[in-house]
């Protein structure tokens, strides 16, 4: 499933990150912020309507992503 697909507060594994569906600078920025394969992610929380950004922790990090970068990382329940 994609990461715009995983329910709000489940941990999931990040299985592939399709990285030519993503600009240079928003392959660059995810790379610079630890979004690789095998790294665990978790949902928090959509924007207004199920829309943008979406709030994901990776690490003990919160990251806000917009829908579209989010849809280009594929994710396995953890």
């Amino acid at each position: 499933m994609r990461l715009d697909e995983l329910p709000l507060r489940h941990l999931a594994q990040i299985s592939a990150i399709r990285w030519s569906d993503l600009r240079e600078a928003e392959a660059r920025r995810l790379r610079e912020l630890g979004f690789d394969e095998g790294v665990r992610v978790e949902a928090l929380h959509r924007g207004p309507f199920g829309l943008d950004p979406i709030a994901c922790r990776v690490g003990r990090m919160t990251i806000a992503l917009r829908r579209a970068t989010a849809a280009a990382i594929l994710v396995e329940a953890a």
